[in-house]
Order: C-alpha cells, then sequence, then structure tokens
C-alpha cells in the first residue's frame, strides 16, 4: 500500500436540488446516483465509490435535508427521507455541504446546523459556479457564508462541467485517515443492479411527469433474470390513483413506452449489457403515506 493512500467516507449533504447527485457521479465517474430537474429526486441513501491513485472516497449521496413540517403535514415518505439523510451522517469522516453558487437561505442553514450538530469536518463545495458570469461576485458570498461557520474548507466546482473537482478530491482525501481502499478498485457502488434499475425507470418518470406527478410515483422490480447476454426486467410503476395511472401510461401507451425505452438504454450503458425491459402501471392508493408500503417498496432506515 502507497503509505500516504487515504480512504474513507464522504457524506453528500445539502438542501434539495442543488446537483448533490451529479457531483456524487462526477466524482465516481458512472452514473450510479439518478439526476433530474425535479427538487428531492434522490430518495435513498447511496455509495458511490470514487478511486484515484491518492486514495478513495466512499461518497454516501442523500436525500435533499428539509425542514419536518410535523407529524400531521409531513408524509412518511418526507419523514422518511429526513431519516435516511441524518442517517448517512453516522460515521461518516468528512461531509460535503452542498450549496448552489450566489444562493443561501434556510435550507442551506439548517443543513449546516444538522452537520454542525454530527460534529464532523465541513467541506463547503459551491456548486454550479459555471452559472455565475462575474466571478469577482462570488468573493462577497463566500465570505457571507463563512462568517460564523467553522469549514474545514471552500471549494467551488462545477459538478456538470467537472470543473475544480481534482482540488476538491485533494481537500477531501487530505481530512481522511491513512488506510487501504475500502474497496475494490473497479467497484462503484454498493447497490445491486436490481437496484439500479428500478433508479433508472424513477429517473424517466421525473423526467418526463415531474410537474404531473412529483412524488406520486416508484418503482419495484418484481424480475431480474440473466439470459446468456441478456438481462430480462420486469419493473412496475406504483402510483396513487387511476389518474395518475392514465397519465404515466398515455395516449395509446405511448408515454410508458417512451419512460421504457429511455431507461433501457441506460441500464444498458451501466451495464454493459443487452436489456429485455417490461414495464407495467398499478394503483396503490396513499403508498407514499404509509410505512408499511414504503418498506415493502424498498425505503429501509
Amino acid at each position: 500500500m502507497n503509505p500516504d493512500h487515504r480512504a474513507g467516507h464522504v457524506a453528500v449533504i445539502g438542501r434539495p436540488n442543488v446537483g448533490k447527485s451529479t457531483l456524487t457521479n462526477a466524482l465516481v465517474g458512472a452514473k450510479v446516483s439518478i439526476v433530474s430537474p425535479r427538487p428531492q429526486t434522490t430518495r435513498h441513501r447511496l455509495l458511490g465509490i470514487a478511486t484515484f491513485p491518492e486514495g478513495q472516497l466512499v461518497l454516501v449521496d442523500t436525500p435533499g435535508l428539509h425542514r419536518d413540517q410535523g407529524a400531521s403535514t409531513a408524509s412518511a415518505m418526507h419523514r422518511w427521507m429526513n431519516r435516511a439523510a441524518r442517517g448517512a451522517l453516522e460515521g461518516v469522516d468528512v461531509a460535503l455541504l452542498v450549496v448552489r453558487a450566489g444562493q443561501w437561505d434556510e435550507a442551506d442553514t439548517f443543513a449546516y446546523e444538522a452537520l454542525r450538530g454530527a460534529g464532523v469536518p465541513v467541506v463547503l463545495v459551491v456548486n454550479q459556479i459555471d452559472r455565475i458570469k462575474n466571478k469577482e461576485e462570488l468573493l462577497p458570498y463566500l465570505a457571507k457564508v463563512s462568517e460564523g461557520r467553522d469549514f474545514a474548507g471552500v471549494q467551488l466546482v462545477s459538478a456538470l462541467k467537472r470543473n475544480g473537482l481534482d482540488m476538491l478530491v485533494k481537500n477531501v482525501l487530505a481530512q481522511l485517515p491513512e488506510q487501504p481502499a475500502l474497496y475494490a478498485e473497479d467497484e462503484i457502488t454498493d447497490k445491486s443492479q436490481r437496484f439500479l434499475a428500478g433508479e433508472m425507470v424513477r429517473e424517466q418518470l421525473m423526467r418526463q411527469l415531474g410537474e404531473e406527478l412529483p412524488y406520486a410515483t416508484t418503482v419495484e422490480v418484481e424480475s431480474f433474470t440473466v439470459d446468456g447476454a441478456l438481462l430480462r426486467i420486469g419493473a412496475v410503476i406504483w402510483v396513487e390513483r387511476d389518474g395518475q395511472k392514465a397519465i404515466v401510461i398515455g395516449k395509446g401507451g405511448e408515454r410508458l413506452r417512451e419512460i421504457g425505452t429511455k431507461a433501457r438504454q441506460q441500464m444498458e450503458r451501466l451495464f454493459d449489457a443487452k436489456v429485455f425491459l417490461e414495464t407495467w402501471v398499478r394503483v396503490r392508493e396513499g403508498w407514499s403515506d404509509d410505512e408499511a408500503a414504503l418498506r415493502t417498496f424498498g425505503y429501509h432506515d
């Protein structure tokens, strides 16, 4: 082992829709976490494994942290997502607080306070700097957000354009313990192909139906079999009402076919294999506010 080799767990935390999953994918160098323009696309804690000659980052991508609205108004899904995000802080060595360049509001403060309470070093990752034309505007912004807050480092990045990632990796590795890699060099996630297949379908639902059905859908992979060089996958899209089922299927089944085609193409790229994908749409009323249903669909603490 390289005597200077470092490895450890790194939580990726922030309010919804600041680019946490895009950052995780960029560091890993492969798509392990789904991405869409919709807030709260990520619902599960997910390990992305980024391996470099100098060390290994075991990235814990999380749902966006948001304030609990109280048991009477927050759905079981939202409560579960907050538990998943907070649970990601257990046993990590460093946390990345991801914010959008030029913005800081109550939700960012809430995420920072959650990290400070966990007692781990916090690196502020200012993402989407490519959207700021005049970079000098960032100086007063950085001074303001850093005032009174103890950051272990501040990094400016564009995860989408892969700018600033080398310096971020160097900064984070310096704060990790000296030890061998925790995972093999060719591993990129702890999630199974079956799980990732369901996420690929859900990503297309979020991308194509986000405005119509923001959080009323989930995906359950009922079958996943290897047939020679072919992967045969059967996925059920669960909705809460008959009207939502009609929206997902679309006129003459056109929308469901488009969702299936795009998801299959993503799977074939990720799995490097031919995929035969079948999808069905079924109704289970109130699943997103039903703890038992969430467990059935794979939402475990």
